[in-house]
């Protein structure tokens, strides 16, 4: 480690005004840069303006420095300035008449710009004027378009270097005049090497963990880390100890509001500061991150694996959602009378994911309860009860099971076997005992697996006299193939049972012809094993009447007890009352026509599918009720009373 060539003087003077890079080979972390400068230096193609950007600490002064003493050294090796002729030693000391330094953060006005525009052209003893401009964005308009023309066409002799930390906030039309050299941060293996070099050379007493706290601390600037090794070799020790949060990620991660408000407070009590403490918290967390889902890049670091395990109990979606919690905490304390109060709150919500509806609670609330599931043993808490627990003891016939449906289910029994088994349930409640041979149903869709031979064996005996060119509807049943429907000795439902079943299941499997004239009606009440079914008007009843068998049916194997049909007219329904039968065509009014779109609106909707179905005669075999030679539009009317003919 080379040391500054200053004068002595019995004032102490800081480490990283000692150690200031004063040869290319001292700059460290920044190869492109100083590999493109030697070049150009060696090879006399030296650019009239330059513009070096990065972060604080990084060397970009230092190194614009050392590109002057280069430009003007009596005796340069491949570039590199000797560093011991009197330009070199001048420079160095701040004392050379060919450098000239401007901090633009406090001489940012045009007056001051247009002096070192004016004195530019004016000769030195050296061969190159290098005018160095610090923080260049910080130039006002005036300032930077003063310097603009200059900086186009400078003397021959002139060279200006422009610094600044903020590259965007310089005017275009300057950077496009410059080279434009990006300085980086060190990464924490080449800083922690610096340090221990201006330990060794400087032959200072470290304590441990000095060096470590000093590399954190820098974050990456070689000025910051020089300063803090600083700090800790006057004191002896680690000044401030860093605070211990793996205590208050402990809290986050139990989900423990009052602990990690007690953590808090013990560090902030010991002299911690709000604001510090959440960027601590923040690189913590960080840590843990990175061990989880790139470990590669914290290997060998202290406390890597607590931080690991902190951020396994707490969860991806968790670990980010209190990264940008905290993130955010940070931003709003900055202008907050109270910012230990902000924090707090924000460590309260971490805590409890319930009591915040963002999005990012949201799903870590959901991971929650995977990891949950997926643990062992996790997911029988939802488990389905099994047989013996959830339907008391099977009957004596067996039971009807669907594939993949879970534990079996009790089917009706068979006259004289034992208790009558329950009907099925339209949902996973069980239904209120109606008896004391009622055994609690299964959920709904229990019996949807049904096979065809239990369908035939379901239908009432009357159904064979029935034409062989109309099929059978398929019915949801699950009773085995040797009982029939006289067999059925179920439990007789209640009206709500049966409306219930009806939309969720019984009125999807009915034929389409079915479906078409019964989806206008419902059941108005029961009277014993009869049903009363509500239709709106006389024309809807007489339609209904041709399939009022296949509806029984339906209900029959689905319920497991006969169950009749009785069609009224309901005097009060209004819901298809205001569509004609008639199809002849009707006379134009003016308040018809005005209503047309209104009462569209209010139509039934009839699936084209079901439209298809009648004009295809897939459903009846016949066309119209069989009668033969009927229209497409007689079948449509037919199928569908009420309905009404419209022009495209």
């Amino acid at each position: 480690m080379v040391e500054a060539h200053e004068p002595e003087s019995p004032a102490y003077r800081s480490l990283y005004r000692r150690y200031r890079p004063q040869l290319f080979a001292e700059v460290r972390g920044q190869d492109h840069t100083v590999l493109a400068l030697r070049n150009a230096v060696k090879a006399g193609t030296v650019g009239h303006a330059y513009l070096f950007s990065g972060p604080r600490g990084t060397g970009k002064t230092s190194t614009a420095r050392i590109l002057a003493k280069a430009l003007n050294c009596a005796a340069p090796d491949e570039g590199e300035p000797c560093g011991t002729c009197a330009s070199c030693t001048a420079i160095a000391q701040g004392g050379s008449p060919d450098v000239h330094e401007l901090d633009a953060a406090s001489n940012n006005g045009v007056e001051a710009m247009r002096d070192l525009v004016a004195r530019a052209s004016l000769g030195t003893p050296g061969r190159w004027k290098v005018y160095i401009i610090d923080e260049v964005h910080m130039l006002s308009t005036a300032a930077s378009n003063a310097l603009l023309k200059t900086l186009e066409e400078p003397p021959g002799h002139v060279v200006f270097v422009l610094a600044t930390t903020d590259p965007h906030k310089v005017l275009a039309t300057i950077r496009s005049r410059t080279q434009h050299f990006e300085f980086h941060l060190l990464p924490a293996p080449l800083l922690a090497e610096l340090l221990e070099a201006v330990r060794a050379d400087a032959n200072l007493t470290v304590p441990e963990g000095g060096i470590a706290s000093a590399v954190r601390k820098g974050r990456g600037s070689a000025r910051d880390a020089l300063s803090v090794l600083d700090q800790v070799a006057v004191a002896g020790a680690v000044a401030q100890a860093d605070p211990d949060v793996g205590d208050l990620v402990d809290a986050l991660c139990e989900r423990d509001a009052g602990a990690a408000l007690v953590a808090l407070a013990r560090d902030l009590d010991a002299g911690g500061d709000p604001q510090q403490l959440a960027n601590d918290l923040v690189e913590y967390l960080r840590q843990g991150f990175l061990a989880m889902v790139a470990p590669a890049l914290v290997e060998g670091r202290a406390g890597t694996d607590r931080a690991k395990d902190q951020a396994t109990r707490l969860g991806l979606a968790g670990l980010v959602r209190t990264m940008e919690v905290v993130g955010r905490t940070q931003v709003e304390m900055r202008d907050a009378l109270e910012p230990r109060v902000l924090f707090e709150v924000a460590l309260v919500r971490l805590a409890h994911p319930d009591a915040d509806d963002s999005p990012a609670a949201l799903l870590e609330r959901l991971e929650t309860l995977e990891r949950r599931v997926n643990a062992p043993g996790g997911g029988q808490r939802s488990a389905v009860p099994p047989p013996s627990a959830a339907f008391g003891p099977p009957t004596s016939l067996g039971t009807a099971t669907a594939p993949g449906s879970g534990p079996a289910v009790p089917g009706p029994a068979a006259p004289g076997s034992g208790p009558a088994a329950a009907p099925v349930p339209t949902t996973g409640e069980p239904r209120p005992e109606r008896g004391a041979s009622t055994q609690p149903g299964a959920a709904l869709g229990a019996f949807r697996a049904s096979r065809p031979a239990q369908a035939e064996a379901a239908l009432p005996a009357d159904r064979a006299a029935m034409p062989s060119g109309r099929p059978d509807p398929p019915v949801p049943v699950a009773d085995p193939p040797e009982q029939t429907v006289e067999a059925a000795s179920g439990s007789m439902p209640t009206r709500d049972d049966i409306v219930q079943a009806w939309g969720d299941t019984i009125l999807p499997s009915l034929t389409g012809r079915a479906k078409a004239r019964y989806r206008a009606g419902h059941f108005a009440a029961l009277d014993g094993d009869v049903a009363s079914f509500a239709l709106p008007d006389p024309v809807h009843r007489d339609m209904c009447e041709t399939c009022r068998e296949d509806v029984e049916a339906a209900l029959t194997a689905h319920f497991g007890t006969r169950i009749r049909i009785r069609l009224t007219v309901d005097e009060t329904s209004t819901g298809l009352q205001r569509r004609s039968p008639a199809r002849g065509p009707r006379a134009a009014t003016p308040e018809r026509d005005n209503a047309a779109d209104h009462t569209d609106a209010q139509d039934t909707d009839i699936a084209p599918s079901e439209i298809e179905e009648v004009l295809s005669g897939d459903d009846a075999g016949t066309p119209a009720d069989g009668v033969a030679g009927a229209t497409p539009e007689a079948r449509l009317l037919e199928a569908f009373p009420g309905a009404r003919e419209v022009e495209a």
